[in-house]
């Protein structure tokens, strides 16, 4: 069955085709036509709070072997953004353990981009490889018997950690988190830190500008939430400090 937008577009395209060859119908065509497409509407993503991905990176056993890959492995996606499949395909020789650290990732149409690597990150992956120890072409992730994990097993495990973290960290609760979710967290949070989106877009990877811009949206609905919670500018004769602050208004510059 086909989506009923891409049906709309199959329809759209076939009366245009027949207004082409059958002059006799080029009434009845044009007044399909002229039907409105239904757009929907697009959602800003729903990304993870730094205190929310600490509280999921806390969950993973690390004394055991899969918790302490399912750590590192939910750590790289933070600290890379990186798209789930392409941190399941990272053998060793992608990843520069020398200054900078950076990882090489292959993404949409094996596009390839560089990653820099914070030195907790490298640590960690120094020692899950320590302890399942990996040919330079062999993917770093693994599961029990060798194997390369799968996206869903992946999004299985996690389900299972955002679960466990909801406890200490409530907010959890009503946010549905996916492999994907720590990417939208990154990208957030980077426009926080005042990174350009251009430099944002570059970094994870994404085809469209109109992808990143979402991440700036959600950053200021952010932010705005935050203005609410502080005292009402009528109560204060006082200049709001973010104006005096020229690193805010210096990010602001950059959305």
């Amino acid at each position: 069955h086909f989506h009923p937008v891409r049906r709309a577009a199959a329809l759209r395209s076939f009366f245009s085709f027949v207004a082409d060859r059958e002059p006799t119908a080029i009434e009845q065509c044009t007044q399909i036509l002229h039907v409105p497409m239904k757009k929907a509407p697009i959602h800003a993503p729903c990304y993870l709070e730094p205190e929310e991905v600490k509280a999921i990176l806390a969950q993973p056993d690390r004394s055991t072997i899969e918790g302490q890959r399912d750590h590192v492995l939910f750590s790289f996606l933070y600290n890379t953004g990186a798209r789930i499949q392409e941190a399941l395909d990272v053998c060793p020789q992608a990843i520069r353990f020398d200054s900078p650290n950076c990882v090489r990732l292959y993404g949409k149409g094996r596009k390839e981009r560089l990653s820099p690597l914070w030195p907790e990150t490298v640590s960690l992956l120094r020692s899950q490889l320590m302890r399942q120890p990996r040919a330079a072409d062999e993917p770093i992730f693994v599961n029990r018997y060798g194997a390369p994990l799968g996206a869903s097993g992946v999004r299985f495990k996690l389900a299972q950690y955002v679960e466990a973290a909801a406890k200490i960290t409530p907010s959890l609760t009503s946010k549905h988190v996916t492999p994907h979710s720590f990417r939208h967290a990154t990208a957030v949070h980077l426009v926080a830190a005042g990174v350009d989106v251009t430099v944002i877009r570059s970094w994870l990877g994404h085809v469209s500008l109109d992808t990143t811009n979402h991440y700036a949206q959600a950053n200021l609905e952010t932010k705005r939430l935050a203005l609410e919670r502080l005292e009402s500018p009528s109560r204060s004769t006082k200049r709001p400090s973010w104006k005096q602050d020229q690193s805010v208004l210096a990010w602001l510059d950059t959305l």
